[in-house]
């Protein structure tokens, strides 16, 4: 055999013209709405030259060094008369963020003028860019690898510092890395399997036995990666966290104390919250989705059974549910009243009021003050606990994927590995064996877009945002 490893030649997505790379393209780069300032972004092989066309100064823009500001006017060539006042940042010799040509255009920030420089775009045969498609281009001139671009949208998508943080390290190229190491050390076993394919026994003067422990550590590396993916994920989405109870058990008052704001009404009259309330909050950099509901009783007000309705549906979808008993007038025999409830390992009981009830002494549950913060940091350790399923804290250096598609390809790169032991171990031929480990690289290789189809593409350049 000449050659063992096959990494196939991934399908881009150039056969589609929204994608098609000889096009010039632009979009705005931040977000639409009046400001101070937009920012233009432009890319393609001919683009300065181009835009020189309909600027007050050609020559300086031609001219201009890469990575250079040039000061002037974007004008339009029906009325030669100044559209607006802009200051163009160049980037030439593919040293830009798409690796090619391309230009960002510093201008005012009113839409009707970032509209206006767009019709002037259009005008010079440029097309709008479709959403990832700098991020595309990017990938497909080797600026950045499949794992980079995916964090490109993470970093912008992220909801805490914590997530943010993490998603930069993905950016920066540590997982591409780690990933490009296993590689390595597999190539390097690929090559002992040639050698024995090559050759035959009798031609190969020491016996090489399979390094099946190599094998075995990798497969404990990828393991520990795909650890990561369910706390990686916590981080990215969050989680809901619901406050449910009866009427006037201090479900408003605990989700103002989240929020270390009134934003709930609180008051002595049942039934006040008819309706569920939302609202975000960080607990140690997981971003939480908090919700306050209408208590639960049987009621004859229409409005209100709406409100509990809705509350059990949300009930159904959280990730944690504080089930909030008042313990100046409840005690554990209440707890059959949500008997279902209470058993569900998302449940966790919280006795409130502790400050006008200071004897409570509850087997189950936290108690807390809600009006005075007493017991809440154990409350917060609890639910943190729980979101976390018994996973530590994460610092900022740590390498965690959120991504389901990275997950499923370490998936299929391990099980591949696992049948490679099991085939070394059974005595089985080599030609099997390599089978299973081209299987493993082409896992690892399509995790960072080096073996990759134009409908994983797809998926992943199309969930960007325009000018990403």
């Amino acid at each position: 055999m000449d050659t063992i490893v096959t990494l196939d030649v991934y399908s881009p997505l150039m056969d589609q013209k929204r994608y098609d790379q000889d096009d010039i393209i632009f979009a705005l780069a931040t977000p639409w709405g009046s400001s101070a300032l937009a920012v233009v972004r432009v890319s393609g092989e001919g683009c300065i030259a181009k835009t020189a066309q309909i600027f007050s100064r050609p020559t300086a823009l031609l001219k201009g060094e890469s990575h250079t500001l040039v000061h002037g006017s974007l004008i339009d060539p029906a009325t030669n008369k100044a559209i607006d006042e802009v200051v163009v940042s160049l980037f030439k010799g593919g040293r830009g963020y798409t690796g090619e040509e391309s230009l960002e255009i510093s201008c005012h920030g009113s839409m009707a003028a970032v509209e206006t420089i767009f019709d002037l775009f259009r005008g010079l045969g440029m097309r709008a860019a479709s959403p990832g498609e700098f991020t595309f281009r990017a990938f497909m001139h080797g600026k950045i690898d499949l794992t980079q671009a995916e964090a490109v949208m993470e970093v912008v998508s992220a909801q805490s510092q914590k997530g943010h943080s993490l998603a930069l390290r993905r950016l920066e190229g540590d997982l591409f890395n780690l990933i490009e190491g296993f590689k390595r050390e597999l190539l390097d076993l690929m090559s002992i399997l040639a050698l024995q394919l090559d050759y035959g026994e009798d031609e190969i003067e020491e016996d090489i036995e399979f390094p099946t422990a190599k094998v075995e550590t990798i497969k404990g590396s990828i393991e520990e990666l795909l650890a990561t993916y369910t706390i990686g994920r916590l981080y990215s989405e969050g989680a809901k966290i619901i406050l449910a109870g009866a009427t006037n058990v201090g479900k408003s008052t605990l989700f103002n104390l989240f929020l270390k704001e009134e934003r709930s009404i609180v008051s002595t009259i049942h039934g006040t919250t008819r309706d569920f309330i939302e609202s975000r909050v960080n607990l140690e950099g997981i971003p939480i989705r908090l919700f306050d509901t209408a208590g639960l009783r049987e009621t004859g007000d229409t409005i209100e059974e709406e409100g509990i309705k809705r509350t059990h549906r949300l009930l159904d979808e959280g990730d944690l549910i504080l089930l909030i008993f008042d313990g100046t007038e409840h005690d554990e025999e209440s707890l059959s009243l949500y008997g279902d409830l209470v058993e569900d390992p998302r449940c966790i009981v919280v006795w409130n009021k502790s400050d006008i009830a200071p004897n409570q002494n509850f087997s189950n549950g936290f108690t807390i003050s809600a009006k005075r913060g007493e017991g809440f940091k154990e409350l917060s350790r609890e639910m943190l606990k729980r979101l976390r399923k018994g996973a530590a804290a994460l610092d900022d250096q740590q390498l965690v994927i959120e991504s389901s598609r990275q997950h499923s390809e370490l998936v299929r790169t391990r099980d591949a590995l696992e049948r490679v032991v099991e085939l070394a171990q059974g005595g089985l031929p080599l030609d099997i064996i390599a089978s299973e480990m081209n299987e493993a690289l082409n896992g690892l290789g399509s995790l960072t877009g080096e073996v990759t189809s134009s409908d994983i593409l797809e998926t992943v350049f199309s969930n960007f945002c325009v000018g990403k």
